[in-house]
C-alpha cells in the first residue's frame, strides 16, 4: 500500500476562519478527512499533519523518509524564507514531493513570487483551492507507477 504525507505550514489551521476569500470557508479538518477519504477509495494511506513551527514540520519531513512513498507540502509562508525546510527537503530524496498552494502567490504580494522549493519540487500546484491538493495527490501515484520497478 502507497503511504502518502500531506503537510501543511503556518496559519493553514485557520482554514475556514482566516481570508476565506482567498483561502475558503473549509477547516483544515474538513480537507484532510476528504483527502484521507479520497485515499481509502484508492487503496492509499494517507496521513495529515500541520505546524506553525518550522522545526516541527522538519522533523515530519526527516520522519517521512522511508515511511512515506511521496509528499504533498504547502509550506504556507515559509515557502519564500526557509532555507532550513529546503535543505530538509532536499537531505530526504529521493523522497519526492509535490509543492501546493490553495491561493496563486504570483498574483499576490512581489515577496510571494519566489518559492525556495519549487526548483526542487516534482511540481507545483497553486490558486486552484482545495483541488489542488487532490491533483497533487493523483499526480504523485501517476509519478510513483511510472516510477515503480
Amino acid at each position: 500500500m502507497q503511504r502518502l504525507l500531506v503537510l501543511n505550514g503556518p496559519n493553514l489551521d485557520l482554514l475556514g476562519q482566516r481570508e476565506p476569500g482567498i483561502y475558503g470557508h473549509a477547516t483544515l479538518e474538513q480537507l484532510e478527512s476528504g483527502w484521507i477519504a479520497w485515499g481509502q477509495d484508492q487503496g492509499v494511506e494517507i496521513t495529515c499533519a500541520q505546524s506553525n513551527h518550522e522545526g516541527d514540520l522538519i522533523e515530519f519531513i526527516h520522519h517521512a523518509r522511508g515511511v512515506q512513498q511521496g509528499l504533498i507540502f504547502n509550506p504556507g509562508g515559509y515557502t519564500h524564507t526557509s532555507v532550513a525546510l529546503r535543505d530538509a527537503l532536499l537531505a530526504v530524496q529521493p523522497l519526492p514531493f509535490i509543492e501546493v498552494h490553495l491561493s496563486q502567490p504570483a498574483a499576490r504580494e512581489a515577496f510571494r513570487h519566489r518559492s525556495l522549493m519549487s526548483d526542487i519540487a516534482l511540481g507545483t500546484i497553486s490558486g486552484l483551492g482545495p483541488i489542488g491538493y487532490t491533483l497533487a495527490l493523483q499526480a504523485m501515484l501517476k509519478h510513483l507507477e511510472a516510477e515503480a520497478p
